[in-house]
């Protein structure tokens, strides 16, 4: 199994905390890093900020609602980027509104998806998030 690092962009600590435990407790390989607002997010992929030392992320978790810059931001000068366009970023999120979802795809989300109000139905949902985007698609190279 590959080593993937995740970059988990999310302000609420009970989904860091559901999410980190769903992937721990599945067959993750990997690490996985947290960004607890927009501006750190971006700081961290573009190594700013004192993030200069980071790893790159293989794959960004991205919440729409965050402080200082959304997720919608966020996105939008990640895939205007020349080389951090390749990350893959899945909207993970509680926002299921068409205008939230429209705005992601078009500014190239790879996924989007609407948090599950249970919390086993939201373990699940990581778990396929893990299976797929971790252990079937071929995420790009660094």
């Amino acid at each position: 199994m590959k080593s993937v690092h995740v970059l988990l962009v999310e302000d609420n600590e009970g989904d860091v905390f559901l999410t980190t435990e769903a992937l721990e407790d599945s067959k993750f390989v990997g690490e996985i890093s947290i960004a607890r607002d927009g501006q750190e997010a971006l700081d961290y992929v573009f190594k700013t900020n004192g993030f200069e030392d980071r790893n790159t992320p293989d794959l960004i978790l991205l919440d729409v609602n965050l402080p200082k810059k959304s997720g919608h931001e966020v996105l939008e000068e990640l895939k205007a980027h020349p080389i951090h366009k390749r990350i893959p970023v899945i909207m993970l999120t509680t926002s299921s509104s068409r205008r939230d979802i429209d705005r992601c795809y078009e500014n190239h989300a790879n996924c989007y998806i609407t948090k599950p109000v249970e919390v086993n139905d939201f373990l699940e949902a990581i778990s396929s998030i893990e299976q797929f985007w971790m252990n079937i698609a071929s995420l790009p190279c660094g």
